[in-house]
This record gives C-alpha cells, sequence and structure tokens, in this order.
C-alpha cells in the first residue's frame, strides 16, 4: 500500500513512529560510541598509552626466559615492557643479546646513574624478568622540564644530552644471574662428581657397622667375664649399708665410740652448768645495777635537797666558813698552851741515808 493511500491520521502516527525511532537509533549509537570510547580510556590509561615513557638498553649473556612484552619491574611495580631482544654480531667479545625496554612515568624519576638492569629468575620453569634498580647516587638518566623529556644522560662528557624520539635510550648496566637451566646444570654435575665419594663413604660406613658390631659382641664377652666383680661389689656394698661392720665402723670402733659419746655428755654437762652460771650472773648484776641506780638517785635527791638548803639559807656558807676558820684558831690556840703542847708535837723519823761518794774518775766518765 503507498503511503498516499493512508488516511491522515495514520501518516501523522508513522511519522512519530519513524521520529522516535530514529531518535531511539541515535541515542543507542550516542550511548555505543561513549561505552566504547569510555572502554577505549581505560585500556589506555591502564596500558599507559597516555604517559611518557623514556627508552633504556642493557646487555645479557642469555635471552633465555625473556620475551618482547615482558614487564619490567621497580620496587615490585610494572613500570615498563621490553621492546627488543636482538642477538649482537658475531664479533662481538663483550656481549650477546642486545635488550631494548622502555619505562613509564614517574618510574624513570627514580632511575639515576648508579641504577642497574637485573636479570632474575621468575618462577622455577625458566621464565625470567627484568628488574631496574632504584638510583641513590649520581644524576637522573633524564632531565625533565615543564612535564618535557629534554635531555639525556651522558656518562661520557658528565652532561646532558639533547633527547629526541630517535634516541637510543640510557645504557644501564646489567646484573644477570644464571637461568634457571644453568643452576640445574650446575648441580647436576656436583653431584655426579659427588656420587663416587658418596658411594665410597657408604663401603666405609657399611665397615664400621661390621666393626661396630664385631665389637658388640665382644663387649657380650666381656661384660660376661665381669660378671663376679660386679657380684662382689654387690657384696661389698651390702656390708657398707650394714651398720654392724660399716666404714663408720671400721673407721671408729666400740670402744672408742663409746668414750666419744661419754666425752661429748660430759661436755654438754659442762655447757649446761656454764649456762646455768651465766644466767644466775645476769639475775645478779641486773639486781645489782638496779640497787646501784636506786643509789644514785638518793644522792642526787641528797644533792638536789643540799642545794635548795644552800639557795635558800644565803648565810649557811659564810657561817661554815666561819665556824671552820674559829675551829682553826682554836686549834692553833691549844698547840700554844703549855698544857697541851706535848699532845701535838711531830714524831721523830730516821733520818734518810746520806748518798755514798763518787770519785772524781767515776763522774768523769761518759
Amino acid at each position: 500500500m503507498a503511503l498516499q493511500d493512508l488516511t491522515p491520521q495514520l501518516r501523522t502516527r508513522l511519522s512519530r513512529m519513524e521520529r522516535l525511532v530514529g531518535l531511539f537509533v541515535s541515542v543507542a549509537t550516542l550511548l555505543l560510541i561513549g561505552g566504547l570510547s569510555y572502554y577505549v580510556y581505560h585500556v589506555a590509561q591502564r596500558k599507559g598509552w597516555f604517559l611518557t615513557k623514556v627508552p633504556y638498553f642493557t646487555f645479557v649473556r642469555n635471552a633465555a626466559g625473556l620475551k618482547v612484552g615482558d614487564k619490567v619491574k621497580l620496587m615490585g611495580f610494572d613500570v615498563g615492557e621490553i621492546l627488543e631482544i636482538t642477538p649482537q654480531p658475531p664479533d662481538d667479545v663483550y656481549f650477546n643479546v642486545y635488550l631494548r625496554f622502555r619505562v613509564h612515568e614517574p618510574f624513570y624519576g627514580y632511575l639515576w646513574e648508579d641504577s642497574r638492569a637485573r636479570v632474575a629468575a621468575a618462577d622455577f620453569l625458566g621464565n625470567r624478568y627484568i628488574e631496574v634498580t632504584k638510583g641513590t647516587n649520581g644524576h637522573p638518566t633524564y632531565l625533565e622540564t615543564n612535564a618535557v623529556i629534554t635531555g639525556i644522560w651522558n656518562d661520557k662528557t658528565g652532561g646532558y644530552d639533547p633527547f629526541t624520539k630517535t634516541s637510543k635510550g640510557y645504557y644501564l648496566l646489567p646484573q644477570e644471574s644464571p637461568a634457571l637451566t644453568e643452576r640445574l646444570e650446575k648441580v647436576v654435575n656436583i653431584v655426579e662428581a659427588a656420587l663416587p665419594q658418596f658411594l665410597d663413604l657408604t663401603n666405609k660406613l657399611s665397615a664400621v657397622l661390621g666393626n661396630a658390631a664385631s665389637a658388640a659382641s665382644r663387649a657380650d664377652g666381656l661384660m660376661a667375664d665381669a660378671r663376679p666383680i660386679v657380684t662382689n661389689l654387690a657384696v661389698i656394698t651390702a656390708n657398707l649399708r650394714d651398720p654392724k661392720g660399716s666404714l663408720g665402723e671400721w673407721l671408729l670402733p666400740p670402744e672408742l665410740h663409746t668414750r666419744l659419746q661419754q666425752t661429748l655428755l660430759s661436755a654438754n654437762t659442762a655447757l649446761a652448768s656454764a649456762n646455768t652460771a651465766v644466767t644466775n650472773t645476769d639475775a645478779r648484776l641486773a639486781l645489782l645495777v638496779g640497787n646501784l641506780n636506786l643509789t644514785l638517785e638518793n644522792l642526787a635527791n641528797l644533792t638536789s635537797n643540799l642545794h635548795s638548803q644552800v639557795a635558800v639559807n644565803t648565810n649557811l656558807v659564810s657561817s661554815i666558813n666561819k665556824a671552820i676558820t674559829d675551829a682553826d684558831d682554836l686549834v692553833q690556840g691549844l698547840k700554844r698552851h703549855w698544857l697541851l703542847r706535848s699532845a701535838f708535837k711531830e714524831k721523830k723519823t730516821n733520818a734518810p741515808p746520806a748518798a755514798p761518794l763518787r770519785s772524781p774518775r767515776a763522774t768523769s766518765r761518759p
């Protein structure tokens, strides 16, 4: 049916439907484009398409376990990937394999002129990886100005050369560990070299075990011969444990033991008596000290009373002094009285003998 044969109402509805379908297709197209752009952006961000990348290169002895696209690590992070693995010319006597890789920003800022490219084993299947080490001394490998790489360090000239897109990159000294296959081969060679010695050692060990078995049989015979000696030792130790005939009674006879006990009892009695005497002496001494203390207290009371009497009677001392003076005058008068003069005469004693005279010679001697 042609469009002209439709009624105006149908043509209006059809035109509306066409507009809705066109709008739906347009929105779906925009969403598809937006989703694709979002996916591409995140893929590019994850793979570092928008990051600045700088090239590096090094040399290895063997490319086993390494392939283009492998990640380059720094401190455990994925910071780049391997771009090229190429063998060196046959006449190169120093290096075997040329290896070029790149590092993303901002990790190339960790690489200085003392950084190294270390080739290490990744697993037990022979795979290996490149790990660059963080620099600690020297100059950065690349010079960055306003977020743009402008120079690359030149070790020979000691300065920065202009950096271009055609630059080969900065050379990192390699630190290559042998591949796992090489290590296994060395281990196998060592085992093969040590195997004859191991077999010889087992033969010697077998001979030693035979000698040990022979020594054990001889030891059994020796133990059988030593049984009488052990029996005799058991009898001797039994005698030593028995109070009758023990080692103590051998050293101390019964008579000496009895005398020693009596002596100890006498000494104990003497010590008890001395202890009693000391106890009585302590008691008596304590009583004497108590009586002496009481006497001193009475004397102190007497002197204090005398001092009080002297303090109260101020004329007592002068009176006593006068009485003593008068008594002395009385005695002197009695001495001069004719009746009592004979009673106060001093008795004559024998005069001491005179010293003997010495000769001049004796006095002149020194």
